[in-house]
């Protein structure tokens, strides 16, 4: 039995698909003003090994990932780049064809659908008026709002309570709301640009879009949504409240989140200005190596990244390709009742099944290497598992240099000034600094 950890109830649960033997399965995918990064690799390798442990498990699954290609963020970096507003299909085209490049580097399988949401307008504005017919939202002014105070349920997904929102929480406030929280579904726009709709001219908010496209391709009610945990709210507690009101029905079954990934215990992003794109880190990093670290922590646990962890990482990843050296699994066909034959694959089988631990699922092979390295049955039937539930290829990899952080690289700009500046003792904390963080420092002779 597969448990997973339901962010709205807090636990661990027994996993029990809406129809027998199906699973529909959403994941929010990105927006694409700009390169995929780290996080973004994270999530979309947690969901990929969830969607293939389902497989494993004889669900026939369907799984629906969309690409936000409007939003305020693509229509300002058309303005910055193009100075053309307009031209951002061009840019969110761009940065899609990369993200495709990097999901299959990382091996992650396909979505059965990668919906985008100017393709599905009509659809938005007629889930739009149908809230409005049954009274949970309102148009004004051309600009249509979800009304907070129709749906009694708002809160239950991220836990926050109405009254302590309305107290003091950072919200949106806009002048023509009824109330502050209200979020928008569809926002106008002064000139004849974007879209027709019947409030006038503008584009959908950014929490209709998955609401609609759920309901599009997997129904009113869904087994498993997943994201990142930044947008369990609002965007994930919008969502529900939209779905959830119109259709009477609870939205999805199990809320799955994955944790953060943190660099220098801070959240990345874009304000902080520590963000590492996929793009960058495969320049020096094998894509199996990345994937192999997200798979050595516990997806719900945030993530720190550290330059030495990947050194580290690769290393074990090298002795996890040669325990395999030489045998074919092509042929072999893994199944749960495979697994149930040896104790060491039971093992491995129990942690994969609780709530995806894959770390201890690798802990389990390493512990037991020299027995599966001497038993060519047993290294066939793993090397098929790894290959097929964990999607890690178990091919060799380049030699390869561990990227730098961007901290990393701040620090070493940081130092070279402070010797230039002749200031001894501030080189010395950041030298100290960087060996804390793996990274050894050699100087040069200053003049």
């Amino acid at each position: 039995m597969l448990t997973l950890t339901n962010t709205q109830s807090g636990k661990k649960e027994s996993f029990k698909s809406l129809k027998p033997n199906n699973v529909a399965m959403y994941v929010c995918g990105i927006t694409p003003y700009d390169r995929a990064h780290i996080g973004h690799g994270r999530c979309y390798v947690t969901f990929d090994v969830l969607y293939r442990v389902l497989q494993f498990l004889g669900y026939k699954v369907t799984y629906c990932r969309n690409f936000t290609d409007i939003d305020d963020k693509l229509i300002n970096k058309a303005r910055e780049r193009f100075n053309d507003f307009s031209r951002y299909p061009e840019i969110a085209q761009e940065n899609i064809d990369t993200y495709h490049n990097e999901m299959r580097a990382l091996n992650c399988l396909s979505p059965d659908y990668e919906p985008r949401v100017t393709d599905n307008i009509s659809e938005i504005i007629t889930f739009i008026q149908e809230l409005i017919d049954h009274g949970y939202a309102y148009a004004v002014e051309g600009d249509v709002y979800f009304s907070i105070a129709s749906f009694d349920k708002y809160g239950a997904l991220s836990g926050h309570d109405v009254a302590n929102l309305r107290a003091g929480e950072r919200v949106d406030v806009r002048t023509n709301k009824k109330d502050p929280l209200d979020f928008a579904l569809w926002k106008s726009e002064k000139e004849k640009t974007f879209w027709d709709s019947p409030w006038g001219w503008g584009r959908p908010g950014w929490h209709i879009e998955c609401s609609v496209l759920a309901k599009k391709y997997l129904g009113t009610q869904i087994d498993i949504h997943g994201g990142g945990l930044d947008l369990v709210f609002p965007h994930h507690e919008n969502e529900q409240a939209q779905s959830w009101a119109l259709h009477q029905v609870p939205f999805v079954n199990y809320w799955v989140h994955n944790g953060f990934v943190r660099l220098d215990k801070e959240k990345m992003s874009k304000s902080l200005g520590n963000i590492i794109s996929l793009e960058n880190l495969f320049k020096d990093i094998d894509p199996m190596i990345v994937r192999f670290y997200f798979l050595n922590h516990h997806y719900r646990a945030p993530l720190d990244f550290a330059d030495q962890e990947l050194q580290s990482l690769t290393k074990a990843y090298k002795k996890l390709c040669n325990l395999f050296v030489g045998v074919s699994s092509e042929d072999e066909t893994v199944n749960v009742a495979t697994l149930q034959k040896h104790a060491i694959t039971q093992k491995i089988l129990s942690h994969i099944l609780d709530d995806l631990n894959t770390q201890g699922l690798l802990g389990v092979i390493f512990e037991y290497a020299t027995q599966i390295a001497h038993d060519n049955e047993l290294k066939k039937v793993i090397k098929a598992f790894v290959q097929q539930v964990l999607g890690l290829t178990l091919q060799p990899i380049k030699e390869q240099q561990v990227a730098l952080s961007n901290r990393a690289k701040q620090l070493i700009v940081q130092r070279e000034q402070a010797r230039k500046d002749k200031n001894w003792a501030l080189a010395d904390d950041l030298r100290d600094e960087l060996q804390a963080m793996g990274v050894e420092v050699q100087d040069k002779k200053t003049t």
